[in-house]
């Protein structure tokens, strides 16, 4: 059975598709128009084994919120569509990445219940425009499209590119580990996700 989905999202500020596949490994390709939203992305498809395929298109010239945002929302929708049923799933993952002087802990329950607990605020700086607020956005739009629970914490670092780029990579590595297919049942004692 196939684990994958494909998704568009229009509105009037952005036009995002995402193209999925769990199964696929690493390999994809992301085109937005903000290089270090195509980098975080980069790093999801390496360092979370996914086939991701990612075009968008937003208002930069307003800001990079509206883009940033709906490619997490996007994202979260074809995860839950990816997932189906979640029957078999691990469900439950964490990782911990070190990047430098940056230390960042992510913790996630694909559990239908969306929550987003997010550390690593305060960081000063940006990387091509895109601030860990940023990255916060993306990460709730995801956790509630997515239906899940994401604790993000940064335990060590000074500087916003390698906490965002670290935060990245270890969501990548728990998103990657939750969606492996373990066992035949759902992993919950509710009968639902």
């Amino acid at each position: 059975m196939a684990r994958s989905a494909t998704v568009e999202r229009t509105t009037v500020e952005t036009r995002v598709r995402v193209a999925l596949d769990l199964d696929a490994g690493a390999r994809g390709t992301a085109a937005t128009g903000l290089g270090f939203l195509d980098h975080m992305l980069d790093q999801l498809v390496r360092h979370g084994r996914l086939g991701l395929e990612v075009e968008a298109r937003g208002d930069l010239h307003v800001d990079v919120h509206h883009l940033v945002e709906d490619t997490g929302i996007t994202l979260g929708q074809a995860l839950a569509q990816a997932l189906g049923d979640r029957a078999g799933i691990e469900r439950y993952a964490d990782a911990f990445v070190p990047m430098d002087e940056t230390l960042a802990h992510v913790v996630l329950d694909l559990s239908g219940r969306p929550t987003l607990v997010f550390d690593p605020s305060g960081f000063a700086g940006d990387a091509g425009g895109v601030t860990p607020y940023h990255l916060r956005e993306f990460l709730r739009g995801f956790a509630n499209h997515a239906g899940a629970t994401l604790h993000v914490r940064v335990l060590a670092g000074d500087e916003a590119h390698h906490v965002m780029e670290a935060v990245t990579k270890a969501f990548a590595r728990a998103l990657h580990a939750a969606t492996r297919v373990t066992h035949d049942d759902l992993p919950s004692t509710k009968g639902i996700l």
